[in-house]
């Protein structure tokens, strides 16, 4: 999958600017074509996405700090962190879905309740 924004395919469907519920959608359908649905209980997917984060950990784990953008990165390397990355995503999404959560819905109201806990500092004026 490619980044927001990004014609992504799926499957063999092109979609544009690809929405939270529009993934939870075919999530959705993945699970029920291959009768994955009892598999998917909340301590399931919670124990699949942090296995998943594991996976992602491992990649970062010997490289010690890494810039911005990964410059020095083989196109490899972010290919693959690129895929668990969206493992892990995926997994959220599926999880908050069987959790009955509107995760665009609870990010939103989360960003605006640390908005108010952190706010900016305050700018001084230098009065010379």
């Amino acid at each position: 999958m490619g980044e927001l924004g990004e014609e992504i395919v799926v499957g063999e469907e092109i979609v544009n600017n690809i929405s939270l519920k529009d993934l939870s959608k075919k999530l959705d359908e993945f699970a029920k074509t291959r009768d994955w649905e009892k598999y998917h209980s909340p301590r399931n997917l919670l124990l699949a996405m942090v296995g998943e984060v594991g996976e992602l950990s491992e990649i970062f784990q010997w490289r010690g700090e890494v810039d911005k953008g990964l410059p020095n990165w083989e196109d490899s390397d972010k290919e693959h962190l690129g895929e668990e990355l969206s493992d892990v995503l995926l997994y959220l999404i599926r999880l908050a879905d069987i959790c009955g959560i509107d995760l665009a819905d609870a990010a939103s109201k989360k960003i605006v309740k640390n908005a108010i806990k952190y706010p900016p500092p305050k700018v001084t004026k230098d009065l010379h």
